[in-house]
């Protein structure tokens, strides 16, 4: 008998390092990801825009693949142009599979656009995947779908993350700005941690931005405290970094998931999160109060003393991560099998 051939899925994005890892290290004769789509005009290694999903797209390459399996990408598209999406799907005979890792898109202010799309694509996908149970009780309560929760993989190497956190002088408490997302309110965060950090004795605060016109424009603002601005951090940058922080806060009014907590968990360095979303659900993390309406700086206050006092150290075990990320391949292998059948 010949053996089966794996199935060809079509992932939106493939390139991002969480598609990467639901594939054991080793490779998977279950499943083969697509390369991304090229992008007319972009740079090499530019995903976005995804042609995969233009209803074009999916009619000259239906041969090529057998789920279309959407992750992120679809920021700008209307639910018209979804709605094609889904109909030439549904003509070609290629199942959806979507990942909702945002019930809230961190890059918009206004949630309609987004809840718009996921009117779209949730009800139309064969199956659906989220990271965490209560986003998976959302998916419920306002689609009537029921998601499959599938964890986070790691976003560090686990060899990587199995080398000693470099020792430091004091106890550095980081937040960053990063490229100042739309439900990110560093600023307001770093005033108060200033005011934190100046009552600990041996705490200092550190504060890094980006060089592009967002992350200068808060540096700007902040320019009385210890802010960095400096172009992104490489991959193997961004864990030198997080390993020199003893904290890392994340300074979100409105989210769903972090990559940056996993990142965090992967590498031993305690987060304090927004207690909006689901984040806590991911990794362990100590939590404040902040959302769309109020920065409560008391609990942050109470989250960082706790964070100092207590030096809880959450780190992920490198191999239950390496057993982890083969249980998150075989559960998407599953799920595809059942989208195909």
């Amino acid at each position: 008998m010949l053996a089966a051939r794996p199935l060809r899925i079509a992932s939106v994005p493939s390139g991002h390092v969480y598609v990467r890892h639901l594939s054991p290290p080793e490779g998977d004769s279950r499943v083969v990801r697509l390369p991304d789509a090229v992008v007319p005009g972009a740079p090499p290694g530019q995903w976005w825009p995804p042609p995969m999903l233009d209803p074009e797209w999916v009619v000259e390459h239906a041969a090529e693949f057998d789920v279309l399996h959407v992750h992120f990408g679809f920021d700008d598209r209307t639910p018209s142009h979804l709605r094609a999406l889904v109909d030439s799907l549904r003509a070609a005979g290629r199942p959806l599979v979507l990942t909702v890792h945002d019930l809230r898109n961190p890059h918009h202010l206004d949630p309609a656009q987004h809840a718009a799309a996921l009117d779209v694509l949730v009800p139309a996908a064969s199956r659906v995947i989220t990271l965490t149970t209560g986003a998976a009780a959302e998916i419920a309560r306002r689609w009537g779908r029921t998601a499959a929760v599938v964890p986070h993989p790691n976003v560090v190497d686990p060899t990587r993350a199995a080398l000693p956190r470099p020792g430091h002088e004091g106890f550095v408490v980081g937040v960053h700005v990063k490229s100042k997302r739309a439900n990110s309110d560093p600023e307001a965060v770093a005033r108060a941690l200033a005011e934190v950090v100046a009552s600990l004795p041996g705490v200092r605060l550190r504060v890094d931005a980006h060089d592009d016109d967002g992350g200068r424009a808060v540096a700007a603002r902040l320019d009385d405290l210890d802010v960095r601005v400096h172009r992104p951090f490489s991959d193997d940058e961004l864990w030198d970094y997080l390993s020199g922080l003893d904290v890392s806060v994340l300074p979100y009014r409105f989210g769903t998931h972090s990559g940056w907590l996993e990142a965090c968990s992967d590498l031993g360095t305690t987060v304090v999160a927004p207690d909006c979303g689901y984040y806590a659900e991911q990794s362990p993390c100590l939590l404040y109060r902040h959302d769309e309406s109020e920065l409560d700086t008391a609990s942050l206050t109470a989250a960082v003393r706790t964070a100092y006092e207590q030096r809880p150290f959450w780190q992920a075990d490198p191999s239950y991560r390496a057993v982890q990320r083969r249980e998150i391949a075989d559960a998407h292998a599953h799920i595809y099998a059942l989208a195909v059948a």
